[in-house]
């Protein structure tokens, strides 16, 4: 999607001959900047506050805001630690009970100050049942189990391990306490150097976790149903309990409420018992009958609620850990129920048991758009109903995958069936009925999927009205790939043949279109760069489409226009589709392009299309203002070439050198200036000059594009589909379209992997594990068949050693991908008996030095001793395919290596897990991170020993769990997204106040669509957190930073690199605080995640270990400190080379605790270092210059003076009259300040003047930057934030945030 900032805004206006406008299909979705004032106002209804009645308890007030419902009052009085035991009331203003869905706006005479009565309701089958669960639910609040197991969006977050509990009350703690030299000793594992990586730390006990025990047993009686005599007597269902005291009870749940009654284990006697207490709330009733229950259950509410209410929040999308400690398995009721009853939906909430889930997906695209609130309120309920079907969907795919549901088509064989369940479809990766023959087979129906998706997604984005896709889920689970799509009304009962109205269904043999699916898919032809197109159906009659044949028009029994399989949405790639007679450019051939791949189905990303057009953009731009500049220079200077014609028209012969001299130059300021004077020339001849006219027709046919009179570059997806024939009248149509593709091919080739590797000596990207790797190829639409290309690049770059990361990152992700190819087709044998012996043997012979595994067969020890008898006489081979138990280390790395090559086009030169080790400086802990999280196997948390000998490192008892790895449609919240970008651009020049409000705003928005847990709401508070801290708020950057750690570790992972980021900005902010040791917590979780998830030897870690260092000097631990720091220099000289200003700085930070340890010679070496650095790189009068220059006078005094004293010593012995020696211990100033100068945080002293110079040089360079950005425009929402990696350290160079004059802020 091309969002805001395709090319310069400038270009944008005053290009009308250029260009029509590049709509991107949100026209009514990107608001003005008038209307936003008035809108926002809208959605910030003030809020009021009412009183609340409750029984029992003193009267309390609540906050509420007038477009709430008053089902979300109940909700705030479910999880008030006072008010927490009851479900089933209703609220009642003035005698009048309020309805449940009702907006509080519509209350009548609901005010400011108005009191709402709670009155208990009589309970039916169904409030029992949502009484009890909920009971069960707080009794569980604080277990971490559902988490482990990933069940209903819970998720892990470790924070408050480290930070011991809330961040903002314990900055008021004694200064004195914090000096404590206890905490400042990292474990072993954690010091630079340490070669142990252990595992356990990753999941540190939590105190709360040994939750206190108030009920040993709570479960459903076996006496129910209520028979017919008591139904009658209201009684709804029996429940059974075992106190902690071990007193057995059993309890009806009747229409007043809860109470003891007479039955035992195996006596009905439903008569009431004594004491004979009713109650209106199962909590009160076992108040009463358990001293134990009582106390307990206070004290567990108090810690529920004291918890921060992001560790609580469900997630949005399922987040599964690939580690778990032993769990307990507890007895549980609702769990129990859940697992055996048609637990679809969740029945309680719904009526009329399953959810149509095609028509909640349509409906919710059809509500209106016109104005801010309703397209929040449709972007909510988009949001909401994906987040559901997704995990319906996962829930279905695992249940069809373990056999649990029953197919369609029961007859045919398993590879072919299909699968409803819950309304929702089910289908297998497998090539049905030979579709997919001459596209791959098998293999070719196991991506089609993941193409499929990506073509909803992309339609989706574009958002046209009138035309709909399926809900559409891809998950892979146990060596299967699911896909799981919503049902069109109708297509059960009708014959596809019959329905198909647009497309094909055979690849293109017969075709057929339809006027309206044409009018509806040329509105997406635009922004998606598609061609409408002829091609001939089976009677040679030409049929127009503006898709790829096998997209497939069917409109439902509901009326609406419905398109599915789009599989081919994007062009063909050619690197990967050798076609006979086609000659690819040479940048292709010289890479060794075309290969053959495994399928036929390779697209280029949507990513490259657009940075494509974007290149072709600004070589169209400088063709057509090259031959009107020749133009001008002829009519001024009337000496006539000898025809006119070769000079203007030499140039656009030939495209391709163009397009390589354009690329340098488009990345210097100079090519985007003269760009922006051309457009600015050819817009002033407004297309009446038939020269000019004559110019832009050049410049168009060169770059390809469709029309003459403006720049317009689509592409046909069907050019090179086997089985698509084109007319013989769209020859030349043809051959230019084929030509697009070949330099597309080309560009991807000689453009963006060059470009990415660049961006990586650059440190613009910083990778620090596969799935960091894979996103920033992405955003450059490399596809991951590349990443042998990228790693050759990397080999043969000049900066090899500082590109090391790369190539290691690089290396396991291709290891761990192959290995990920072979473990699927691997687990496809294994039968569910024989899964954790299949998982364990798999990873022994993966990661383990043990020589020789041997896999345990079902039929050993792990039949039951009953069954094992009968057993004995059958060959264990007759049970179940056992060929996965055969297989060895050497066979497994042999085939590793094989895959490798076959699909990356890479040779790894291993045969074993510690050759591969040896040879490219990998970790074990890393490649087994890596192949659990593409697999979806979570392991026991312990210490593995996987260099033994002598046994091998897994046992089955190590494997806990595989789960689904899902991919789905992620949908945005765009109006919030132009606000968060909006905020970064201003906070970018300078203008840090209106920079924070539109954060501010965009964070609203963000949270009224996404709910509370988002990546981009995670984003947003990181951004805030910088701004506060930067105009000196501390507290409040503390609390933002801390819901971001929070966030990140919940919905991207505890040790994604993302959360890694986090926790370093939080701790800075903590010792800006003064909460040191806190800081140092934070700053160890950090590295150790770091050492797990790379390794020590990253770019990222000379930060991290900077701001160890640092902080450790502030508290006067010397020597550790100086460990990070020279760890820090040394991996700073790797990277940055032995020049680089952050180099100078380094050296100059050890040399800062040198001088504190009184070791003035090595002080000044280092000094010296960094004053040579500076002098050389910034020269003698730059002020860093003079600053080094004047430290090193200052330390050579006091390396004098301290001689004198020494020499004074040795003279006169012990009598000598010596001089105290001044030492200095740092100062927090000095520390922070030195802080934030590593984390790229500049407080800059300005006068008025400076700032307007300032922000006016800010301005002038973000033109600049905004166009070659452009061609890296990520998808990422902090694409622009200023990261603090990559920051000159010289205060000279472009500030990073200059500042607001009313918020300067001096440090020290």
């Amino acid at each position: 999607m091309l969002v805001n900032g395709d090319c310069p805004e400038s270009l944008k206006k005053e290009e009308g001959v250029t260009e029509p406008p590049r709509e991107n299909g949100l026209d009514e979705g990107e608001p003005g900047d008038e209307t936003t004032g008035q809108e926002v106002i809208v959605i910030q209804d003030t809020g009021f506050s009412v009183k609340i009645l409750a029984p029992g308890i003193e009267p309390f007030s609540l906050q509420v805001s007038p477009q709430e419902m008053v089902q979300e009052i109940h909700q705030v009085l479910m999880d008030r630690e006072d008010t927490c035991h009851r479900t089933c009331f209703s609220l009642h203003l003035d005698g009048n009970m309020l309805d449940h869905f009702s907006e509080l706006r519509s209350v009548e005479g609901l005010q400011e100050g108005s009191v709402l009565r709670v009155v208990e309701e009589p309970y039916t089958v169904r409030e029992a049942r949502i009484h009890v669960r909920h009971v069960r639910d707080l009794l569980k609040s604080l277990d971490p189990s559902d988490a482990f197991n990933g069940v209903d969006c819970n998720s892990l977050s470790f924070l408050n391990v480290f930070t011991d509990g809330d961040l903002g009350d314990s900055g008021k703690r004694k200064k004195g306490l914090e000096m404590d030299p206890i905490d400042c000793t990292p474990p072993e594992y954690i010091l630079p150097g340490s070669r142990e990586r252990p595992l356990c730390p990753l999941q540190p006990q939590n105190r709360d976790w040994k939750p206190l025990q108030c009920l040993k047993v709570l479960t459903m009686s076996g006496w129910n149903p209520p028979p017919g005599n008591r139904k009658m007597h209201g009684d709804l269902m029996y429940l059974f309990v075992i106190t902690a005291e071990d007193r057995q009870v059993s309890i009806t749940a009747s229409t007043r409420g809860f109470y003891l009654n007479q039955s035992t284990a195996y006596h009905f006697n439903p008569k009431p018992a004594s004491p004979r207490f009713l109650s209106h709330s199962l909590v009160e009733l076992l108040n009463q009958i358990s001293p134990t229950f009582k106390k307990n259950f206070a004290v567990l509410q108090k810690k529920r609620v004291q918890r921060h209410p992001f560790e609580r929040i469900a997630t949005p999308f399922q987040v599964y850990s690939w580690t778990a400690p032993q769990a307990e398995h507890a007895m549980d009721c609702v769990r129990a129920e859940d697992a055996y009853t048609s637990r679809l939906g969740y029945e309680e909430h719904i009526p009329g048991q399953t959810r149509d889930w095609n028509e909640e997906l349509q409906t919710t695209r059809e509500l209106p758009r016109k104005n801010l609130p309703e397209r929040l309120l449709r972007e909510r309920a988009i949001f909401k109903v994906h987040s559901d079907f997704t995990a319906a969907a996962t829930r279905g795919a695992m249940a069809v995958i373990d056999g649990n549901v029953m197919a369609i088509n029961p007859s045919e064989e398993t590879k072919m069936q299909m699968f409803i369940w819950n309304n929702i479809f089910f289908s297998l990766g497998f090539d049905v009925r030979d579709h997919y023959k001459d596209f791959g087979g098998d293999v070719a129906a196991y991506v089609a999927p993941t193409n499929d998706l990506n073509g909803v997604r992309t339609y989706n984005a574009v958002d046209v009205e009138g035309l709909y896709t399926l809900g559409t889920v891809v998950v892979d689970y146990r060596g299967y790939r699911v896909t799981a799509q919503s049902i069109i009304p109708g297509i059960l009962e009708r014959d596809q043949e019959q329905s198909v109205i647009y497309g094909s269904i055979d690849f293109g043999k017969t075709v057929v279109s339809h006027p309206k699916y044409l009018e509806l898919l040329e509105r997406t032809s635009r922004p998606l760069k598609i061609l409408r197109h002829r091609v001939l159906n089976e009677r040679n009659e030409e049929v127009e489409l503006c898709s790829s044949v096998e997209c497939k028009g069917i409109i439902g029994n509901d009326g609406r226009h419905y398109i599915l399989d789009l599989l081919r949405t994007f062009p063909p790639d050619l690197n990967f589709l050798p076609v006979p007679g086609e000659e690819l450019p040479e940048e292709c051939s010289r890479a060794g392009f075309p290969r053959a791949h495994r399928h036929k189905l390779c697209c280029l990303r949507q990513e490259l299309v657009d940075a494509f057009v974007e290149h072709r953009y600004l070589l169209f731009m400088k063709l057509a203002a090259l031959q009107l500049m020749q133009q001008k220079a002829k009519m001024e200077n009337p000496t006539p070439l000898e025809n006119g014609g070769p000079a203007s028209e030499s140039k656009p012969e030939d495209p391709l050198g163009a397009e390589a001299g354009s690329e340098e130059e488009g990345s210097g300021a100079s090519g985007l200036a003269k760009v922006k004077e051309l457009a600015e020339t050819i817009a002033s001849d407004d297309g009446t000059d038939p020269r000019s006219r004559e110019v832009i027709r050049n410049a168009c046919k060169a770059v390809g594009s469709i029309s003459n009179s403006a720049f317009d570059i689509r592409f046909n997806p069907d050019i090179f589909s086997p089985g698509v024939r084109f007319p013989e009248s769209c020859q030349d149509e043809i051959r230019d379209q084929k030509q697009l593709l070949k330099d597309a091919a080309a560009f991807l080739l000689s453009c963006q992997i060059p470009g990415l590797v660049k961006d990586c000596i650059d440190h613009v990207v910083l990778p620090m594990d596969g799935a960091t790797l894979a996103d920033a190829m992405h955003q450059r639409g490399i596809n991951m068949r590349y990443l042998g290309k990228v790693l050759h690049l990397v080999l043969r770059s000049p900066a090899r050693d500082q590109l090391d990361h790369i190539h290691k990152i690089g290396i396991g992700e291709l290891i761990t991908r192959s290995a990920k190819h072979i473990f699927k087709t691997y687990l496809q044998g294994v039968e569910l008996s024989g899964l954790s012996a299949a998982i364990s043997h798999f990873l022994n012979c993966f990661l383990s030095s043990y020589p020789n595994p041997v896999a345990h067969l079902p039929a050993d020890e792990l039949v039951s001793k009953k069954r094992s008898k009968r057993r004995k006489n059958r060959p264990p081979g007759a049970l179940d395919n056992t060929a996965w138990a055969v297989m060895t280390p050497q066979e497994l790395w042999k085939n590793i290596c094989q895959e490798a090559k076959n699909y990356f086009d890479f040779n790894l030169e291993c045969d074993s897990v510690d050759q591969a080790l040896e040879t490219y400086g990998l970790q074990k802990i890393t490649l087994l991170r890596e192949i659990s999280l593409k697999t979806g196997i979570q392991i026991l948390l312990k210490e593995y020993s996987f260099d033994s000998r002598h046994k091998p490192a897994f046992t089955e008892e190590d494997v806990l769990n595989i789960f689904p790895v899902v991919k789905h449609v992620n949908p945005k919240a765009s109006d919030a997204f132009h606000f968060f970008q909006s905020g970064q651009a201003k906070v970018q020049q300078g203008f840090l106040k209106e920079g924070c409000e539109l954060i501010n705003e965009a964070l609203n928005l963000f949270n009224n669509v996404y709910g509370a847990m988002h990546v981009e709401i995670c984003a947003c508070l990181r951004l805030l957190a910088r701004l506060h801290y930067i105009m000196g708020d501390y507290a409040e950057a503390l609390s933002n930073q801390q819901k971001a750690v929070l966030m990140s570790e919940r919905v991207m992972g505890i040790e994604h690199p993302n959360t890694i980021q986090e926790y370093m900005h939080l701790a800075l902010y903590c010792f800006a605080s003064s909460q040191l040791s806190t800081a140092l917590s934070l700053l160890y979780r950090a590295r150790y995640l770091m050492l797990l998830v790379f390794g020590e030897d990253h770019p990222e870690m000379a930060l991290l270990d900077n701001n160890i260092g640092l902080v450790l000097h502030g508290v006067m631990e010397y020597d550790l400190s100086l460990r990070f720091l020279e760890n820090a220099l040394a991996v700073s000289i790797k990277y940055h080379g032995p020049k680089a200003l952050k180099v100078a700085l380094s050296h100059h930070l050890v040399a800062r605790v040198y001088e504190s340890k009184a070791e003035f010679r090595s002080a000044l070496q280092h000094e010296k270092e960094g004053y040579t650095i500076y002098k050389t790189q910034l020269g003698e009068d730059h002020e860093k210059t003079k600053e080094s220059s004047e430290y090193l006078k200052c330390l050579t005094q006091q390396a004098v003076a301290l001689q004198r004293t020494m020499n004074e010593i040795y003279r006169n012995g012990s009598s000598a009259n010596i001089p105290p020696l001044k030492f200095t211990a740092p100062s927090m100033t000095s520390v922070l300040e030195q802080l934030n100068v590593i984390n790229g945080i500049l407080f800059i002293p300005l006068s008025q003047k400076d700032l307007e110079n300032l922000k006016a040089e800010v301005a002038r360079r973000h033109q600049l930057q905004e166009a070659s950005k452009n061609r890296d425009k990520t998808e990422e929402p902090m694409a622009t934030e200023p990261e603090p990696a990559r920051v000159p350290e010289d205060v000279g160079a472009q500030p990073q945030l200059a500042k607001d004059p009313s918020s300067l802020s001096l440090q020290g």
